[in-house]
């Protein structure tokens, strides 16, 4: 019988896979990966800020993502580079983030735990902000779901049909900054964008439709945390590194086994 810290812990991973499902098939399908790794940085920097400020480490880290994720969407075509824009962006949010925790007297930060997660320390708060957080970004993806897909398939064609790109962008933001938060605990700031990208990109081969690539890929995000988790707990790896692996397996797995169907099919 599974203890009660590992409930929390696999429900956990459910919802932070919930959630990142449908937004990361967004980014994968509007090749963004790199901003989704961008902001998941820096949390590290609202963590720090939250402890400084003495506030909720979920608004911290909320704040500081959706303020990377506007400013990077108001400077991108300034004269800069998106990637270049993205690295700087980043990894100076990092730092910073890493600099500011010594400045946080009296209180023992875990570093390790914020970079990497720390699943099994996941408490009843952590779950019901983890599951609010997962709830809303899926209520967000459902109430813009078409909009989004018109915006991200064809800007002009969005415009035709009276969409904003640029409101479907912050939608996507904000969506994107929840996540980021909600995951912090799960798998930690430097694992974040993998949680994101790699179930999208293993559903993708797989899928006829954006709504059931989706679908797939969210099974694939609850099978990696709830799997990875258990394999943690089993041979007593990090928790954190241990899902993304098992997630990774799958993407080696449904690529190779896609590889293989086709070749069966050009010679049947």
């Amino acid at each position: 019988m599974l203890d009660d810290f590992m409930w929390r812990a696999a429900l956990a991973g459910l919802g932070v896979g919930l959630a990142a499902a449908p937004l990361g098939c967004f980014v994968v399908w509007r090749r963004i990966a790199y901003f989704g790794d961008a902001t998941a940085h820096a949390a590290i920097l609202g963590v720090a800020l939250a402890l400084l400020w003495n506030i909720s480490i979920f608004a911290g880290v909320v704040s500081i993502a959706l303020l990377m994720a506007i400013s990077v969407s108001l400077l991108s075509g300034k004269g800069y580079a998106m990637d270049t824009l993205l690295g700087v962006m980043a990894h100076s949010a990092l730092a910073i983030g890493l600099v500011a925790v010594s400045f946080v007297a009296g209180v023992r930060i875990d570093l390790h735990a914020y970079l990497f997660g720390d699943i099994l320390a996941v408490g009843k708060t952590d779950l019901v902000i983890i599951w609010s957080g997962a709830i809303l970004v899926i209520g967000l993806m459902l109430w813009r779901w078409q909009a989004l897909l018109t915006a991200t398939l064809n800007e002009e064609l969005a415009h035709a049909s009276h969409i904003n790109p640029r409101r479907e962008q912050l939608v996507l933001t904000i969506a994107l900054a929840i996540v980021v938060a909600v995951a912090l605990k799960v798998v930690g700031a430097l694992l974040i964008a993998a949680l994101l990208i790699i179930p999208a990109a293993t559903a993708r081969p797989f899928s006829r439709t954006p709504e059931q690539m989706a679908v797939i890929a969210a099974v694939i995000a609850m099978a990696a945390t709830t799997g990875g988790l258990r394999a943690a707990y089993t041979f007593n790896t990090p928790t954190g590194p241990t899902i993304v692996s098992l997630a990774a397996m799958f993407f080696v797995i449904s690529t190779l086994a896609s590889q293989g169907w086709q070749r069966f099919a050009r010679q049947h």
